[in-house]
């Protein structure tokens, strides 16, 4: 018999279709599946129960990352005040000497950051593989099985070096073959389709100006002979929409059309500088969008037509993107910016908190098409939440605890669960021990900058 969790005495946001709420509710755990939930007390249940005190707390789904660079942890805070290509041409020096260590480490602590601010469930896109650097795409996985995060890492991927025009470094690049077969490697090792998997696989040539039409063309192939999704990097600044004028004689969103970049398996991340068209064709194809705002604005990449990619109907779930951008990566940020930015360019009523929220849980889950197992807190569905304390200083007095937990300071958690696993509680992690984490991060950022520099 699976064990009995119940959480109850606080408020509960389901986030399910109806938007359903409760100031005073519970949810019961049966193992790794929500069993009930409901206003009130909860039911009087036979047997051992663990209880879960949720007095002054807001109950959500878990929220969920659809776009990360994990290794990028250990790079934080350089290139700070630079363009896009600019941070690129930048860190790909410094990058090329990542190791399957060096991945371990700042994957760890990329993730250990994304659980003590909400996240359940993250995707990662890894697409720098030096030649002596090891299982790297394995190095990230052994990190999310310990940090226990529900994992979608995307093999990424570039083969178009600066000599054949492309724009990272040569030495940095694969070709199109070991990449496909690393490619097919990868999802027969690790992909996991099951109902309540901790493990999917996705397969994401970097960007437009990194890989080869041929590149996305076979992978999207490969993808769909798997049955996996496909990721990428799309409309993310001027000079990649210049990029692709010059280069391809289209705007980014025409360019992954003619590849077959469109469909309810992809999702592409920004997608900020997109026309009407492109949001029509996303819309009718089930395309979906990784929205970062944190990152965008950090890059000054631009402002996301949000607002109208969630009333056309595409799919958009929310992102973190690299560390090297989002240096906080807080995932519990992200509504709150996606809001603000949605106001800012749309008006007051561009998006509502809930809307923000949904954008943070559900709308990620469909993004990841795993929105009939995780998302919002439904009989059924998978036990992968967030309890967050809003009896603070700073939150009292804010009466709704949706506006308290998108508007106000992002709030400490009392506990974080994930597949039935108690992972944080009380804003602290129980799988891994932060200080070592710490010191481990602080010495693979000084090596692999002494080994460019």
């Amino acid at each position: 018999m699976a064990a009995l969790t119940v959480i109850e005495g606080g408020a509960v946001a389901t986030v399910d279709a109806h938007g359903t709420e409760y100031r005073d509710g519970y949810v019961v755990l049966r193992g790794n599946r929500i069993e009930a939930v409901g206003a009130g007390a909860a039911p009087v249940l036979d047997g051992q129960v663990r209880r879960i005190d949720g007095r002054g707390c807001l109950l959500t789904p878990g929220l969920v990352n659809t776009h990360h660079h994990l290794y990028q942890w250990i790079t934080r805070g350089l290139a700070a005040d630079n363009t896009l290509f600019e941070w690129l041409t930048t860190l790909y020096p410094i990058w090329a000497g990542i190791d399957e260590e060096a991945v371990r480490i700042a994957a760890t602590g990329g993730l250990a950051a994304l659980a003590r601010t909400g996240c359940t469930t993250t995707t990662d896109h890894h697409y720098v593989f030096p030649r002596a650097g090891g299982d790297l795409l394995g190095a990230e996985i052994t990190a999310a099985a310990e940090v226990g995060l529900r994992f979608h890492p995307c093999r990424g991927s570039m083969d178009l070096g600066a000599s054949a025009g492309g724009l990272p470094p040569d030495h940095v690049v694969q070709s199109l073959d070991e990449i496909l077969a690393d490619s097919a490697a990868a999802i027969a090792r690790h992909h996991d389709p099951s109902f309540d998997s901790m493990l999917r696989i996705a397969l994401a040539p970097c960007s437009p100006f990194s890989v080869t039409p041929e590149l996305l063309r076979e992978s999207a192939a490969l993808a769909r002979q798997a049955g996996v999704r496909l990721h990428t990097h799309v409309a993310e600044t001027i000079d990649e929409h210049d990029y692709c004028a010059a280069t391809f004689g289209c705007t980014p969103a025409q360019y992954m059309e003619k590849l077959g970049w469109v469909g309810a398996d992809v999702w592409w991340a920004h997608a900020i500088h997109l026309d009407d068209s492109a949001i029509e064709t996303m819309a009718k194809t089930g395309t979906g969008v990784a929205h970062c705002p944190t990152s965008n604005a950090r890059i000054g990449a631009g402002i996301a037509r949000t607002a109208d990619l969630v009333r056309a109907g595409v799919p958009v779930g929310l992102g973190v993107d690299g560390a090297a951008s989002n240096e906080s990566s807080s995932m519990i940020e992200e509504p709150r910016n996606a809001l603000f930015f949605a106001r800012n360019t749309g008006g007051p009523r561009a998006m509502t908190v809930r809307t923000s929220l949904a954008l943070a849980t559900i709308g990620g889950a469909r993004v990841l098409g795993r929105d009939a197992e995780i998302g919002s807190i439904e009989p059924g569905k998978l036990a992968d939440l967030a309890l967050w304390r809003l009896d603070t200083p700073a939150h009292a007095g804010i009466d709704d605890p949706v506006t308290a937990l998108v508007l106000g300071s992002a709030p400490p958690l009392a506990a974080l669960i994930v597949n039935g696993r108690e992972v944080v509680r009380d804003g602290r992690l129980h799988t891994v021990d932060e200080d070592i984490v710490g010191a481990q991060v602080a010495g693979a950022q000084a090596a692999l900058v002494a080994k460019a520099w």
